[in-house]
Parts: C-alpha cells; structure tokens; sequence
C-alpha cells in the first residue's frame, strides 16, 4: 500500500513539473535572416546561343554567390527576337523578383517594359549595351567605341595606311554594335585618310548563317578590298570562313571583335589577324554585384568600364590575355 501511494505522488509531481509520457515535438527551425532576405535578381541576356553569353552567365553567378543574391538567367534564344525580350521582362515583372539586371536588344524598344519595372519599385541595371532611357540604377559595359576605335588602329596598321576596306554591320538598334562600328569609321576617317571604306552599310544579322550570307554578298560585290572589320562574334567567324573559302585571307586583313574558341584557333592559325575583345566574365560578376550593392542600400558608380583589349597572335599566350580569352568556367556552369 505504501508502494502504491508513493507511485501516485511520484507521477503528480512529475505531472506538475510538466512531464509527460509522451516528449513534446521540437519547435521547426525559423530561416536564417540571411535566407529569409537573399534577393533575386533575374539576368537577362540579348541571347542564349552564342559562347560570349554564357561567359557572361558564369560570370553573373559568380558576383551572386559573392554579393549572396540568387541569379535567374533567362534570355532569348536570338539576338533579333525584342519581342521575345519583352516578355521575359514583363514576366520577371509580374514575378516581383527584387532586381533586374539586362542588355537590352534595342536602345529604344526596352525602353518602356524597364521603365514600367522600375515604376514597379524593381530596380534596373543596364549591362553590355545602352539604353535610351537614364533611370536605372548603373550601365555596366565596354567602351564600345573605344573598342572600334583600337580596331581601326590595328587594320590601318596592318594596311600601312592606305587601301580599300568593308565593313559589316550587325543589326539595327543595337547600340553596343553601333558604336563599335561607328567608332571604327570615326577613327579611320581622322587617323588614316588613305584607307578607302568600300561598305559599310550592310548588316549580317543575329545568326551565323546570316552572317555569312552578307560576307559571300560583300565579297561577290567587291573582288578585291585589302582589309575588312566585323564588330562582333558571329560577323567575325562568317569574315573569316568567307575568306578562307574563298582563298583571299591571305590578300586581306581581318580584324575581329569578341572571342571564342573559334575565333581563338583562327588567330592562332593566322585566319584572322587581330581580335578586340571584352571581358564578358567580368561584365556579368560586376553587374550582378552592382545591383546587390543598389538593394543594400550602397551607393553604385552610373557608369562602370569593364575594358576592352586589342590581342594578336603575339600576345595571345600573355597570362592576363589567355583569362580573358579562355577564362575556366567549369565551376559556374555545370
């Protein structure tokens, strides 16, 4: 009886105490302030297709995983489809992501999509071309027309300054292109008056084949030109592979603009004499982080260079300039 009795007082003690047969279930963890707060940040390329995208992509996920946003990439497949761009943006829009970071197709047609962003309360930043517009948050780019600029000067060089060269245009409305183009016509015309512009009004388009389309055209029309300018990756590779099919690369100058493994072995092999190149690795880190530092609150440059540089075959193989060109982008794109 006794036993008993102490069992009874045992068990209403522990029950006032709060104990219980059967333990309670441990409260959920609450996220961390660091997950709760990560910003999205969706990136938005002209396109998809080409190596100088994906370059910036890895990039743009590296300056995330620093700056601890999270990065949406989503772009076009071409580099003509604005109407395809747009809605990526209204989508990201609708979607409230925290940021936009974009290179806008056309000067003018982003223009009010971004501005409908920004009046949204998502801010933007511009990357790798303008934008007619000055409300966003930074323009993170090269200077383009310094780059066509060091194009002129290296074919002018080539040349001996004097001859008759083309030119091919990518598409309307992009501005970067433009002002590659524009600051190479600038630069021949003051710098080396005896070089001839046999064309310069023709446009290769956003593909390949498009590309080299033009370049046939250009060479049909015009036999005979001792150099020729392509302002960027595609216009570039359709130059070069018009002239080796036709057998006149080794009478005429090619200078480039951007780089790819492509364009890279034709340099090294002499199919292609000169490249100026980006730093697109650089473009996508920096943009990203410029519009992490806009939502903590830090202030961020309007306007910053990420550089261009001139390489040749003799200089292809300096340590600074293989980062650039074959930069390792295996950790960031799986």
């Amino acid at each position: 009886m006794l036993r008993r009795t102490f069992s009874i007082v045992l068990l209403a003690a522990l029950t006032g105490c709060g104990g219980s047969s059967t333990p309670a279930p441990a409260p959920s963890p609450s996220p961390t302030p660091a997950a709760a707060q990560r910003p999205t940040i969706a990136v938005i390329p002209k396109g998809t297709s080409h190596e100088f995208w994906k370059t910036v992509q890895a990039g743009a996920l590296k300056g995330g995983a620093e700056a601890n946003v999270e990065v949406i990439w989503k772009g076009p497949a071409r580099e003509d489809d604005r109407d395809e761009q747009i809605k990526v943006v209204e989508a990201f829009v609708t979607r409230k992501v925290d940021g936009i970071v974009i290179a806008p197709l056309d000067a003018s047609a982003l223009v009010r999509p971004l501005k409908a962003a920004a009046d949204a309360g998502i801010p933007v930043t511009i990357f790798d071309s303008s934008l007619e517009w000055d409300g966003y948050v930074s323009f993170v780019a090269t200077d383009n027309r310094k780059g066509g600029s060091l194009a002129a000067e290296e074919l002018g060089r080539l040349l001996g300054g004097k001859g008759k060269v083309v030119m091919m245009r990518y598409v309307e409305g992009s501005a970067s292109t433009n002002e590659r183009e524009e600051g190479f016509l600038e630069t021949l015309k003051t710098k080396f008056p005896n070089v001839e512009v046999l064309s310069s009004d023709q446009y290769g388009g956003a593909t390949l084949e498009s590309c080299l389309k033009t370049a046939e055209n250009l060479l049909t029309r015009f036999p005979e030109f001792d150099g020729a300018y392509a302002p960027n990756e595609p216009s570039a590779a359709a130059f070069m592979k018009a002239l080796t099919d036709a057998k006149r690369r080794d009478t005429t100058k090619l200078v480039g603009f951007d780089a790819s493994e492509a364009l890279v072995q034709g340099l090294r092999e002499g199919q292609i004499d000169a490249l100026v190149v980006q730093n697109p690795f650089r473009m996508g880190e920096l943009a990203v982080k410029a519009m992490a530092d806009a939502l903590a609150k830090k202030p961020v440059e309007k306007r910053i260079d990420t550089g261009c540089t001139l390489v040749t075959k003799s200089t292809m193989d300096e340590p600074a300039v293989k980062e650039i060109l074959s930069p390792d982008l295996s950790k960031w794109l799986k």
